[in-house]
């Protein structure tokens, strides 16, 4: 086959000749990223000039990750560890954890990583900082992409389930299978996250629209902490004595199901919460959770990963991104 040219090159890599010939010459003057991208096509066109050692790195992956002691967060965690597993030697996952009380240190290691990064991958809390951040990467065409949640005023593709569709969905089951109508309240971190807040407006929608018989009368901040959480419900049971329904839109699932499993209503009490675990499980099994929304996480870092493989020109192969497919659990279908 005839060796490919750098309009082809460049056209694949989404930049000009100009460029193309610098980066295959070594003459320097493109930045990292550029110079990654380059490459990636030229090697994907199977280019048969050996590249300039300057450039035959790795190609690395970022991925900006909260909370690794979170059952969620660290499930997503060994989905990327296991996908890394599988790629080219040339191509490198990183993953970082950083705090989500510290918006500035989010902001600034997006803007400032400490490794030459061709792609960056994050699951972060929507905040002005993080959202400028963010913006300001986009305006620089490096491939972003959002992952379980989405920073507000930014257009990084984003790859997740639709949030509003599971609220809308735990409203469902909850006024279809719970044969004792009353009010009812939602948990979820706090306004921190989009996918929290969307959720719980899909939730209380679905309500006010479909179950005229269930009254919703209060979200509730949790911060996704067990000890929160529970103090939370403890606090809606005495304040609400016809209590009937409780959605977690965000995590601690297990000390929500301990105060459930104590109190004399308890059982009466019907629970949809987010994500399967062992614990939830357990709880499915027990009779104190009446339905888990799993989002697969595994799906989620799947899809990001391809994506940004396809924008770098390491395959020819489109992606397309639909929602991923919440998976809706019961004791029945575990």
């Amino acid at each position: 086959m005839p060796k490919p040219t750098f309009l082809e090159i460049a056209r694949r890599a989404g930049v000009g000749t100009a460029t193309v010939e610098r980066v295959l010459n070594g003459r320097g003057g493109v930045r990292p990223e550029t110079v990654e991208k380059v490459v990636a096509a030229a090697r994907s066109l199977d280019y048969p000039r050996r590249l300039p050692e300057a450039h035959r790195g790795v190609i690395r992956i970022e991925v900006i990750l909260v909370r690794p002691d979170a059952t969620f967060f660290a499930r997503l965690s060994r989905a990327f560890e296991r996908i890394a597993a599988t790629l080219d030697r040339s191509i490198a996952v990183h993953r970082t954890f950083l705090d989500e009380a510290n918006p500035a240190a989010i902001a600034k290691r997006i803007l400032e990583p400490d490794l030459r990064r061709a792609a960056l991958i994050l699951a972060v809390p929507d905040h002005p900082l993080v959202s400028a951040a963010l913006r300001k990467l986009e305006a620089e065409n490096i491939p972003t992409v959002q992952i379980v949640t989405q920073i507000s005023g930014t257009k990084s593709t984003y790859v997740g389930i639709d949030n509003y569709a599971a609220g809308r969905m735990a409203g469902l089951l909850m006024a279809r299978m719970q044969r004792q109508p009353g009010k009812v309240v939602a948990i979820c971190h706090s306004q921190i996250y989009r996918v929290h807040r969307d959720r719980v407006r899909g939730f209380f929608e679905y309500l006010i629209e479909e179950a005229r018989d269930f009254e919703p009368v209060a979200a509730l901040f949790g911060y996704d902490d067990g000890d929160r959480n529970a103090e939370q419900l403890y606090e809606a049971l005495k304040r609400w004595p016809d209590l009937a329904g409780l959605y977690n839109a965000g995590g601690a699932n297990t000390a929500l199901n301990e105060v459930l499993r104590r109190h004399a209503r308890g059982r009466d009490i019907f629970f949809v919460g987010h994500e399967l675990t062992e614990r939830s499980t357990r709880a499915l099994r027990e009779g104190t959770m009446d339905v888990v929304l799993d989002q697969a996480p595994e799906a989620q870092a799947r899809r990001a990963i391809d994506l940004v493989l396809a924008w770098l020109n390491l395959h020819d192969l489109p992606v397309d991104n639909p929602p991923i497919r919440f998976i809706t659990f019961t004791a029945e279908n575990l």
